[in-house]
């Protein structure tokens, strides 16, 4: 892959910071390991086998480094980061030419504004409290029915199981007696 993807376009600060920043961060991730530490890792290798170790891992991390740098001009390219940017500084430009543009922002009015905000999110929120409360009270009392007639069901199943009992009682005594008397 080419290094230079935009040959004969400007480059504007802010790409090159973007790139510069870029660059940096890859560095840093790449080179954490020390020789000492790489080293240390390969204790069980002889010295010589550690210096050519550790210059195949400085290989790698180069071709790496290369590589990634590549990949990354390239989706610059592809998704057009220098023209997003560009805009970007032109409308941080125009802005700053305008006069009816206020780049002082009214520090008070922003924390009034995220207070009120907060307070109808809590609002809100005890809103859905208080009705969770009131669906849970509804269906307690909707349990309390149910047991009651549960409790009630099985009390009158008792009495008319009782009533049963009584009635065969009876029965069976009118038909003993009308046994004895004749």
């Amino acid at each position: 892959m080419d290094k230079k993807h935009e040959i004969g376009t400007p480059v504007s600060s802010s790409q090159i910071d973007l790139k510069k920043s870029f660059k940096l961060a890859v560095r840093s991730l790449l080179t954490s390991c020390s020789r000492g530490e790489f080293r240390e890792c390969f204790s069980r290798f002889t010295t010589a086998e550690q210096e050519y170790l550790h210059r195949l891992f400085i290989q790698v991390i180069t071709s790496l480094h290369g590589n990634i740098e590549d990949e990354f001009e390239s989706l610059c390219v592809e998704t057009k980061v220098g023209l997003v940017l560009d805009n970007v500084e032109q409308l941080l430009e125009e802005q700053d030419l305008d006069p009816l543009y206020s780049k002082k922002t009214n520090i008070m009015e922003i924390a009034n504004y995220l207070s009120m905000t907060k307070k109808n999110e809590i609002q809100h929120l005890k809103d859905m409290l208080k009705t969770a409360e009131e669906q849970n009270r509804h269906v307690q009392g909707r349990i309390d029915i149910l047991r009651k007639g549960v409790q009630d069901a099985s009390a009158m199943e008792d009495a008319v199981e009782k009533l049963r009992n009584r009635c065969r009682a009876y029965a069976d005594d009118g038909v003993s007696r009308t046994t004895f008397d004749t």
